[in-house]
């Protein structure tokens, strides 16, 4: 008498990786951040092919600060490989509720400040 199959293990979820962005100067980090998005988010160029909602890690090191900001998001956005009017290939990242994501927001508009209310381009709108 043979054994019944075992059912196939259930496949795990996609796992979005760890991202790992540098923005070493102010304009950067104004066109990569993304202040429209509820709780803020940020820009990452990334060729990798993400799917709206996957869940991603972020390391994100801003301006000359040596420590990394480590937060976990949402993929919100996808500029797609030559995507209209040149805009760079990447994926735009919700950041948390929770309290890294807050603190996240907050050192991403501290830093900015009056700058927010500009009407440069980002790398999204």
């Amino acid at each position: 008498m043979s054994e019944a199959p075992k059912p196939a293990a259930p496949a795990a979820p996609r796992a979005g990786g760890v991202l790992s962005l540098s923005i070493k100067e102010k304009a950067g980090l104004f066109a990569a951040y993304m202040p429209f998005v509820t709780g803020g988010g940020i820009f990452i160029p990334t060729a990798k092919a993400y799917s709206v909602g996957d869940e991603v890690f972020m390391l994100l090191q801003l301006m000359d600060d040596p420590a990394r900001i480590a937060v976990s998001g949402k993929v919100v956005w996808i500029t797609p490989n030559g995507a209209h009017g040149n805009r760079t290939q990447g994926i735009g990242v919700q950041f948390s509720a929770n309290e890294a994501g807050q603190q996240a927001r907050a050192k991403i508009e501290g830093i900015l400040g009056g700058a927010l209310q500009s009407s440069r381009t980002t790398h999204t709108m």
